[in-house]
């Protein structure tokens, strides 16, 4: 089986933990002194998307290029294959009943896993027409499940498969009582990362616009989406990724460097934590760049952070929406 690069990591030794940095006073009541970032797996390809599964005290996460999903046990620590292939899975969710939703890239769908494992398909056409490469998923307090369509997965072979793009780029919800599918925004550029806010009146969205990576919010009425507002802008080299929220409002993101010539990625890679209104609280740095990340564990107080090659965690001072 390929596997992907074993990536060194030593815990801290001192305390606090400096990989979390403080850039606002309000920050400072985030990092708890006795916490350490860990890393629970590594040697993937490319994670993504990782979310926990309280009941079975579990976290599902993708390895999309080696087209796995894979589960790490909070009791054993162990890491194992949950399913593979999985279709290039990247982004996955849990619905109302608590059955696993996912987006797959190649077979360019969403998907559900039934409770006795049976995988049906929620969605995968629009207007006749199939989605691009389905991405990242959340779901709202009414039951609807959204989810981004960009077309990353159709630009090759590496996370997909390659196939001309037929819908302009969008974020999509599907019903909680019909099933029906509705394209509810389709004029940002590359949409990633979604979430919505604690009492589920706001969904935040990140887009890939140019030439800074953005955030957005949107005001939410059941299937409708109004007053587009500019929250976050990178300002820089950096580019935001997967979104999670926590009962406060604050967003924490997964970030990293593009790349660019002269930009030390050691100083972008790892999550950003922002206020609701968009102030940028603090940093956790890691040594790869943060791809999706979710809150999990017994008090839902643990920032699970899915990392290029690796599996992160970290304990902080708030504790995720629950939805």
């Amino acid at each position: 089986m390929q596997a992907g690069p074993s990536i060194p990591f030593q815990p801290a030794s001192r305390l606090p933990d400096s990989a979390f940095e403080i850039l606002a006073p309000e920050g400072r009541e985030l990092r708890l002194f006795s916490a350490c970032v860990e890393q629970l797996a590594t040697g993937l390809q490319w994670a993504e998307g990782p979310v926990w599964f309280g009941d079975g005290r579990y976290l599902l996460w993708s390895d999309i290029p080696n087209d796995r999903i894979l589960r790490w046990d909070d009791c054993s620590g162990q890491v194992s294959v949950f399913r593979q292939p999985a279709g290039n899975a990247n982004g996955h969710a849990r619905d109302a009943q608590g059955r696993l939703v996912s987006c797959e890239h190649l077979g360019r769908r969403v998907t559900r896993t039934e409770l006795d494992g049976r995988i049906t398909v929620l969605a995968d056409r629009f207007s006749e027409k199939p989605l691009n490469s389905p991405n990242d998923i959340t779901c709202a307090p009414d039951g609807s499940i959204w989810f981004t369509d960009p077309e990353f997965g159709i630009s090759g072979d590496w996370e997909g498969a390659p196939a001309q793009r037929e819908q302009p780029h969008g974020v999509y919800r599907i019903d909680p009582v019909n099933g029906e599918l509705q394209r509810v925004i389709a004029d940002l550029a590359g949409p990633n990362g979604l979430a919505f806010t604690p009492e589920g009146r706001l969904l935040v969205v990140e887009s890939r616009a140019q030439p800074h990576r953005l955030i957005w919010s949107y005001a939410v009425d059941g299937a409708s989406v109004s007053d587009k507002h500019l929250l976050i802008d990178a300002e820089g080299p950096g580019a935001f990724d997967g979104i999670a929220v926590d009962t406060a409002g604050r967003l924490w993101c997964g970030f990293g460097g593009g790349g660019q010539p002269g930009v030390d990625p050691a100083l972008l890679d790892g999550v950003r934590v922002y206020s609701p209104q968009g102030q940028l609280l603090a940093h956790i740095h890691l040594p790869e760049r943060c791809a999706n990340l979710c809150f999990g564990g017994a008090k839902n107080n643990r920032l699970f952070m899915a990392s290029s090659h690796s599996l992160y965690a970290l304990y902080v001072n708030a504790r995720g929406a629950v939805r």
